[in-house]
């Protein structure tokens, strides 16, 4: 069952509509800017007393002018293979949207305890981190986010920046090499834009779910190479440029693949950015009726949403469940992981707890990797395919069709 048949109006709602204006200045001034600055607004509010009415009555705007921002601005510019620039605005525009609505419900000011060294404290400069400041570093609303110890050198801010600027050339080298060996496993349907699934019904179910699992954890070392290689571009844009403090950047990964449990994977390990937004519209509405069930399986539940969203905006007739279940299957996991604790007094861990961890990762890891394929997410253009010289995609792309040659002779 597709969201178009739920919800018959989605097409209309998250699709792209005919007549949709480019992005340029023109459009950025009419339909951006008003909701990016009513978004630094309710900020501003948020943190000084007595604004919560205020913050309140705003929210709505804000919620409209990202709408309408999404549904007449093509971020793509009329070019298929840039569509997953729009989806990520898109996906941008919803985090927007929610951090506002989080923000009407403190009935105190957020306090702000980080600041750069010899900073004096500003009403404007605090709401700009508080915009951009998705972990909530340096803020007392972070309580309970996980933040992996500073492994890069601080010593000195020219080695803090050298090192940032050198990490953000690797990843996005290794970016741009992942994205060419996912599209070699299938050249006929991971280089176009309709798509198609990593399992392949041809072959013997064991080898065809063992190459959609590797299939699957490239895709997954393409999501992270590509966020580290981001996450440390604007670490040098906040520390060379702006001059924040190298503190106000931590690590965005703990080494995911030292998780003894899906527990830890997913709370600590894994990158954070989001997790807040899923608290707030899955989490806490439905910890009310469900208690810790509820806010583990609703904040899954709404990470599923917000990923089925990018897959929507890409193509609308892949199924809601590929994401919904995948993710939800994870706050399972996490539950399981709980009611053990609770009737043997052992925490999941150990060799054993890896071999879990990976395991039911991978397993449910498949389907969400196989909508993102039959999205025809593989096909756009990938942000650091052009730091990847000819001979090495050709090599890459040499390597990977050799890998999967290999395994369709051993079904023969």
């Amino acid at each position: 069952m597709t969201l178009d048949i739920v919800l018959p109006f989605s097409n209309g709602l998250f699709g792209v509509p005919e007549g949709r204006v480019p992005f340029n200045i023109e459009s950025f001034l009419k339909y951006l800017l008003p909701a990016v600055l009513l978004y630094i607004a309710v900020a501003i509010l948020v943190i000084l007393p007595r604004t919560r009415f205020l913050r309140i009555t705003v929210w709505p705007l804000v919620a409209w002018f990202a709408f309408r921002a999404c549904t007449h601005v093509d971020f793509s510019n009329g070019d298929p293979l840039d569509i997953i620039v729009d989806a990520n605005f898109t996906l941008s525009m919803f985090i927007v949207v929610i951090r506002a609505l989080e923000w009407t419900i403190p009935s105190s000011p957020l306090r702000r305890h980080l600041r750069p060294e010899n900073a004096t404290p500003s009403l404007l400069m605090d709401a700009f981190d508080l915009v951009v400041n998705l972990r909530g570093i340096g803020w007392d609303w972070s309580h309970g986010v996980y933040i992996p110890r500073q492994t890069r050198p601080v010593s000195s801010r020219l080695i803090f920046c050298s090192y940032a600027l050198l990490s953000a050339m690797v990843y996005a080298f290794l970016s741009g090499v992942d994205h060419v060996a996912i599209q070699a496993f299938s050249p006929e349907t991971f280089t176009v834009l309709s798509g198609g699934s990593i399992f392949d019904p041809m072959l013997p179910p064991i080898i065809r779910y063992f190459r959609s699992s590797v299939i699957s954890v490239v895709v997954a070392l393409g999501i992270y190479v590509s966020l580290q290689a981001a996450y440390s571009f604007f670490t040098l844009v906040g520390v060379a440029i702006f001059q924040q403090d190298p503190a106000q950047w931590p690590p965005l990964f703990d080494a995911p693949w030292m998780s003894t449990s899906t527990r830890e994977f997913w709370s600590h390990r894994w990158h954070q950015l989001l997790r807040r937004t899923f608290v707030i519209i899955g989490g806490w509405p439905l910890s009310v009726l469900f208690g810790r069930i509820g806010y583990v399986l609703g904040s899954f539940v709404a990470s599923g949403v917000y990923h089925h969203l990018a897959v929507l905006r890409l193509n609308g007739k892949v199924e809601i469940w590929c994401m919904l279940v995948s993710f939800s299957m994870m706050g399972v996991a996490v539950i399981l992981e709980h009611w053990f604790s609770l009737l043997t007094g052992r925490m999941v861990g150990g060799w054993v707890g890896r071999l879990w961890t990976t395991g039911w990762v991978l397993v449910w890891g498949n389907m969400m990797v196989d909508g993102l394929a039959r999205s025809g997410l593989f096909g756009c253009s990938g942000m650091f395919d052009a730091v990847v010289a000819s001979p090495v995609k050709e090599a890459v792309g040499w390597f990977v069709m050799t890998f999967d040659s290999w395994l369709y002779s051993r079904a023969s």
